[in-house]
Formats: C-alpha cells, structure tokens, sequence
C-alpha cells in the first residue's frame, strides 16, 4: 500500500481502496488503466466519483489531476457516465 501512496493524488484512503479490489502496486493500478481500476472501484464503492477518475487518471501520469487537459477530462466524464447510465 506505501507504494501506492507514493503515487502523486493516492492518499491512504484511495490506497486501502485500491487494494480492497486487488489492485495493491503502481504496476497493477498502470497495466489495468484508470477507467479498469475506477470501474473496479464504483463496483465496490458505489459513491466513488468522477474525482476519483482524474485523481487515478492523474496518479498513473504523475500528474495533479486538477491539470488534466478539458479533452481528459471529457472523455473521463463520458466513461463516468456510461457507468451510471449502465447501472440504472
């Protein structure tokens, strides 16, 4: 889990999260990709958000997830909702 929160934007919060869905290495949480790990995450954590999205987005970058570019940011939302709009 240290690991993890080496990450730029993983607190120990999102870490014990991120291990919770079998996701416990900067290389799992990179090979899988940010939309892969936050699906894993809204499975199990259904309040997970859209922040949660650009916090992994940006964790696997090295990237604050407040500088991800609008384009970013877009297709993340458009992923995030897809999610919902599958889960009504």
């Amino acid at each position: 889990m240290s690991e993890l929160t080496a990450m730029m934007n993983i607190g120990k919060e999102m870490a014990r999260k991120l291990t919770s869905v079998g996701i416990d290495s900067p290389e799992k949480l990179i090979e899988l990709g940010s939309k892969k790990a936050f699906a894993k995450l809204k499975e199990a954590y259904p309040n997970v958000c859209l922040v949660h999205l650009y916090t992994l987005e940006g964790a696997i970058y090295n990237t604050e997830y407040n500088r991800l570019s609008e384009d970013k940011k877009k297709e993340l939302k458009g992923f995030s909702d897809s999610l919902k709009c599958s889960n009504d």
